[in-house]
């Protein structure tokens, strides 16, 4: 029987950062130049939140704010729950069941080191399913 695979195994590793005080405007650059759909928000080493392109457009575009003007800390989820590397992907599937979140930061030593998705935790779970399928496809730009 094939050991459980960990977080640290299967989460992305390149994860992208910015302060609290960055503009949606530059997440947004972050975001497309960087191919991710989630930054996490910190001051310093500390973690305050994580924010998607979701957030951004639902919070705040959709409520008519200025992009240049407002800080991501307007769009961003704070209280953010996450992981370490070394927990079971199987751990970090009942904390997003549990948290209803589609993406976890993947925390050592009070530092984000990485992000485990739903979708990376389909591909380890089943690499067939449709869910793993889709994560695994280049970008559509």
């Amino acid at each position: 029987m094939a050991a459980v695979a960990t977080v640290g195994e299967v989460m992305a590793k390149a994860v992208a950062t910015c302060p609290s005080t960055a503009t949606l405007t530059e997440i947004a650059a972050l975001m497309r130049d960087r191919d991710v759909g989630d930054v996490i928000v910190s001051d310093g080493q500390d973690l305050v939140g994580i924010v998607t392109d979701r957030d951004i457009v639902v919070r705040c575009i959709a409520d008519g704010v200025d992009p240049n003007e407002t800080a991501v800390s307007a769009a961003c989820t704070v209280g953010v729950v996450t992981v370490e590397p070394g927990a079971s992907v199987d751990e970090a599937a009942r904390v997003m069941r549990e948290q209803a979140v589609r993406r976890l930061p993947v925390v050592a030593q009070g530092r984000a080191v990485g992000i485990v998705s739903l979708g990376d935790l389909a591909v380890e779970a089943d690499p067939t399913s449709a869910l793993a399928d889709i994560t695994s496809q280049a970008p559509n730009h």
